[in-house]
C-alpha cells in the first residue's frame, strides 16, 4: 500500500491503521489528486485504472512527473460493488 509498511498490511485493522499517518501527511501539503481514471465494468465485475499525483511539492520539483498508478477490481455482491483486489505502486526511479 502507499503508507509504510511496503510489503503490505493483513486483516482490515491493520489496514485502518495505516492511513492516520497518511492524513497526516496529506495535511503537511501532500497531493492525491486523480490525473486519469478508465473504468471497465461489466454486470458483476469492474476494473478501475487511475493515475494519480500523489507527492510533496519536493517530489515534484525533483520530479514533474512523479506519479502513482491504482488498480482496483470489484466484484457485485448483494447488488453492492465490493473490492477485491487494490493495487498501488510508483514506478522504480532506479
Amino acid at each position: 500500500d502507499v503508507p509504510p509498511p511496503e510489503r503490505g498490511v493483513r486483516g482490515l485493522d491493520a489496514y485502518r491503521d495505516t492511513w492516520p499517518g497518511f492524513f497526516e501527511w496529506q495535511a503537511s501539503g501532500a497531493v492525491f489528486e486523480i490525473e486519469s481514471l478508465d473504468v471497465t465494468a461489466g454486470a458483476d465485475v469492474a476494473f478501475a485504472f487511475a493515475l494519480l499525483r500523489c507527492g510533496t511539492p519536493a517530489d515534484f520539483e525533483r520530479d514533474p512527473e512523479h506519479r502513482l498508478r491504482l488498480t482496483i477490481g470489484l466484484r457485485k455482491v448483494d447488488d453492492r460493488w465490493v473490492v477485491t483486489h487494490e493495487h498501488h505502486s510508483f514506478a522504480d526511479a532506479s
